[in-house]
């Protein structure tokens, strides 16, 4: 796979598709302690008709680097890879934590984003004083367990028991450095003032049982928003591997729309 060297890291990315397809490449940026397979069926289903980018975020699958503490220069990791791949103007698409990198992207650079598609994710952690206690807590325990925490909960209730083990394996593969940085990180993000200067147009899919960030926090931020579509769909937070045919299906009409 190629891999792109950015700031001490080694970004493996892949870049299919056709470059003379159908509107400006897709770009997936996945989420916290994930990686870019997180998007394997709609690089199948879009990869057939346009072109298609999508990294493993410094310290997570095959790229290295260490982490880093805001979410911002997550961003600026996506910006050079886009860069160096000569793409002026794309869709971009975000899970979680990804989608807290499109928005902070889009902020910046409004100029380079055709439309914006947020999967799971928000402007700002809004949690209570007891739950923002528990949070703080849960850093303290070991750190295999800590993931485990996280991820196991990240699924709709009757999901498969030994998937849900496999990703809390592959999970765990992050480095702990990583996973914790970057988890002050996303908690620190705020950008919920500021979302109503993003005027492209954008897709809020989300899932119904998501207890991470729960669809009333999506809900609150999308009303900021001068040009959003909202979808719920029946699942939880790990939206791309849990209902991805349906996931596609949301993505290829709102990039299908006319501008």
């Amino acid at each position: 796979m190629p891999q792109l060297e950015v700031d001490g890291a080694a970004l493996t990315y892949d870049d299919e598709g056709p470059y003379d397809g159908e509107g400006v490449p897709l770009v997936f940026v996945h989420g916290w302690t994930a990686d870019r397979h997180r998007w394997d069926h709609q690089l199948a289903h879009f990869a057939e008709k346009r072109r298609v980018i999508r990294l493993d975020l410094r310290g997570h699958g095959e790229s290295s680097g260490a982490g880093v503490r805001t979410i911002a220069e997550l961003a600026d990791d996506v910006l050079a890879l886009l860069d160096h791949l000569g793409v002026e103007r794309c869709v971009l698409v975000g899970h979680s934590m990804g989608g807290m990198i499109a928005q902070t992207i889009t902020l910046a650079h409004p100029e380079r984003v055709e439309r914006m598609v947020l999967v799971n994710s928000i402007g700002r952690m809004t949690y209570s004083r007891g739950r923002g206690l528990l949070m703080g807590i849960s850093t303290l325990v070991p750190f295999k367990l800590f993931v485990a925490a996280n991820i196991q909960r990240a699924f709709a209730p009757g999901y498969p028991r030994d998937e849900i083990r496999a990703y809390v394996k592959a999970s765990a593969g992050t480095p702990r450095e990583v996973v914790m940085t970057l988890y002050g990180a996303m908690r620190a993000f705020d950008v919920l003032d500021r979302v109503g200067e993003i005027r492209v147009p954008t897709l809020m899919v989300h899932g119904y049982h998501d207890i991470q960030l729960p669809v009333r926090q999506m809900l609150r931020m999308a009303k900021a928003y001068p040009d959003a579509e909202v979808r719920i769909i029946d699942a939880g937070h790990e939206l791309p591997v849990e209902k991805p045919e349906e996931l596609t299906r949301a993505l290829d009409r709102f990039v299908t729309l006319p501008a």
